[in-house]
């Protein structure tokens, strides 16, 4: 992948995670979207444990991060049951909020306002203008997974990272599985293991959590966290895309353009962020790595 231009790789993430969200959606029939969780989580921490083979984690300050970041990655998911009641494009943009609002909160800036009001704008320009109506579960939902991103966000901050590791990640994952997977066992039984939804499953594992993981982690290394968080700032309009193309969620002009203002807001608040030590990004962010004691290679 090094052969690749950085930004390309976060493209070609954001893409990933969205057509891998829309594909999850579409197992709902089958298996819930507490199925699709532990299914994206359970196979996804399968993978990565297998790929990177990571150092276990030392001392209670690792453990606590990887706790941490772990059930904070476990309440992102909420964005799938979210989904049982919003179109992709929109759940999405609610979970942005949750970043947007943790780095205005950190702002004095007369324009951070105006960035905050363009995101309300589009949240608004969503429904009112088309007279469409959302039941207030699924907002709720999307508002408790952004929520939950900008926890994971808050504490990259307060881990202060210095350097771009896996380690932290998988077993962040794993333990988000291990939250997880119960719940979808309860709900969905043994529907989870007939064999087109576990490939079905497989598919969404690789494509919203190994593949963007890893080329988030790739592009990490030669590019700034600004840039990255600048270009997941695409993410609504790309989970229009895919949820149009997969899920065939059409959406109105109005709606287009909602997702426009909440992913310009994204792009303008992380631009407008000062620069410090990242900070990575995480699923958008999905992902900023902790300091981790131990190995540099996890290999």
């Amino acid at each position: 992948m090094s052969r690749f231009p950085a930004p390309l790789l976060v493209l070609c993430s954001v893409l990933s995670v969205q057509f891998g969200q829309a594909t999850g959606k579409s197992l709902f029939g089958s298996i819930g979207p507490g199925g699709v969780v532990a299914l994206r989580l359970g196979l996804a921490a399968l993978v990565l444990l297998l790929i990177f083979r990571p150092a276990l984690p030392r001392g209670r300050t690792n453990v606590a991060l990887v706790i941490g970041f772990g059930t904070a990655i476990a309440g992102m998911n909420l964005v799938y049951p979210a989904m049982q009641y919003l179109p992709l494009g929109l759940a999405t943009s609610l979970q942005l909020l949750g970043p947007i609002t943790l780095a205005l909160l950190t702002s004095r800036r007369l324009l951070d306002v105006g960035l905050a009001a363009l995101a309300v704008l589009g949240v608004w320009l969503f429904h009112s203008p088309t007279g469409a109506h959302y039941e207030l579960p699924g907002i709720l939902l999307a508002l408790a997974s952004g929520a939950s991103m900008a926890a994971y966000l808050l504490l990259s901050r307060r881990a202060g990272a210095s350097t771009i590791m896996a380690s932290p990640l998988v077993w962040a994952v794993t333990w988000a599985a291990v939250l997880t997977v119960p719940i979808g066992i309860t709900a969905s039984g043994t529907a989870l293991l007939d064999a087109r939804v576990l490939g079905v499953g497989l598919i969404v594992a690789v494509l919203a959590a190994v593949l963007p993981y890893s080329l988030e982690l790739v592009a990490l290394r030669r590019i700034p966290p600004r840039l990255v968080g600048i270009l997941q700032s695409l993410e609504p309009a790309a989970a229009g895309l895919a949820g149009a193309i997969i899920l065939t969620e059409h959406l109105s002009a109005p709606q287009w353009l909602a997702l426009v203002c909440v992913g310009a807001a994204s792009a303008g608040t992380v631009a407008g962020q000062r620069r410090r030590r990242p900070p990575v990004s995480d699923r958008g962010s999905r992902d900023m790595a902790p300091r981790w004691e131990g190995k540099s290679d996890d290999r």
